[in-house]
């Protein structure tokens, strides 16, 4: 049985539309996470989901819990990242944790939080003294505190510089480690393909794909693009192209100068069958990339905006 289940799930706000139909569920220990662009209607499905926002129609439920019958038992198995402003910036880190630690029936001990989160060095620190990147630490560790098996985390490294993302990074796998399902939203699209086990893509209030980063990106196309740049200029380039167009597995090619682009379904073929011409032809060969399709290009073809939007 899925930890959680989200069916057909509705909202609005007066005449707009925030959630049109939205379905899907989230099997145990998985990181979860869900992109789309801005309006798309993440944060209020999350809300919903957590117990923040009442849904119009459709079902939650946490295997055989429901926030309508079961609201306090909900509760105390979940665990939500605060907003950072909801942080006690006179207390200090470990007076924070003991603080939310109150607010449960159990909780975790404060020394194994932060060690997981990192911040025991900095236990006796007020909140108010902290990087950013700490202060995103310790609203996952308060979301920790309870020792629960499904945690919330909604854009944790936004704003953060590349080493406090990836300390985040190590938090969620650690919490993969300890078996914890996830549920991740992000505007990072490189941290949706790393960390997740599987990702939705929702837009305009639905939801338009849902599978694995691999399947997603395999499903969009086999093709890979290579890149060729020639120092023997033009006249080489354009050989290498009408020998390249001959190869069964090239799909198409584009030329400027002496710099040739390729897409093909066999592209460690292609490139061996390239070099051998070039090498027959004595041309020389400057800079070569193969580029894998990712995350981004999924969303793009899905939802037919700039991941930036």
């Amino acid at each position: 049985m899925p930890v959680l289940e989200v069916l057909h799930l509705k909202k609005s706000f007066g005449g707009v539309t925030a959630v049109e139909d939205i379905s899907f569920s989230v099997e145990a220990g998985e990181v979860f996470t869900i992109i789309g662009p801005n309006g798309a209607g993440k944060t209020t499905t999350l809300e919903m989901i957590e117990g923040l926002q009442s849904p119009d129609a459709g079902q939650i439920q946490f295997g055989s819990l429901s926030w309508s019958k079961n609201s306090e038992q909900i509760k105390v198995t979940i665990g939500v990242q605060p907003q950072s402003g909801a942080l006690f910036d006179l207390l200090t880190v470990e007076e924070n944790l003991d603080l939310f630690a109150t607010f449960y029936p159990k909780s975790r001990p404060a020394a194994e939080v932060l060690e997981m989160i990192s911040l025991t060095d900095q236990r006796n620190k007020q909140v108010k003294k902290l990087s950013g990147g700490q202060r995103q630490r310790l609203a996952i560790g308060l979301a920790m505190i309870n020792d629960p098996t499904l945690i919330f985390l909604d854009e944790p490294t936004t704003g953060l510089d590349p080493q406090a993302r990836r300390n985040i990074w190590d938090i969620i796998l650690k919490l993969k480690e300890l078996g914890k399902t996830t549920i991740l939203t992000t505007h990072y699209m490189e941290e949706a393909e790393k960390l997740s086990d599987r990702v939705c893509i929702v837009d305009q209030g639905k939801v338009v794909t849902l599978d694995t980063p691999a399947a997603l990106i395999d499903r969009l196309t086999k093709e890979r693009e290579v890149r060729l740049s020639m120092l023997d200029g033009e006249a080489a380039a354009i050989e290498t192209e009408k020998v390249a167009l001959l190869h069964p597995a090239v799909v198409r090619t584009n030329r400027e100068g002496s710099s040739l682009q390729l897409w093909t379904t066999q592209p460690e073929d292609t490139l061996y069958e390239l070099f051998g011409f070039t090498k027959d032809r004595g041309f020389r060969v400057e800079q070569i990339s193969i580029r894998e399709m990712s995350l981004e290009d999924v969303f793009i073809a899905f939802t037919g905006k700039e991941w930036r939007d």
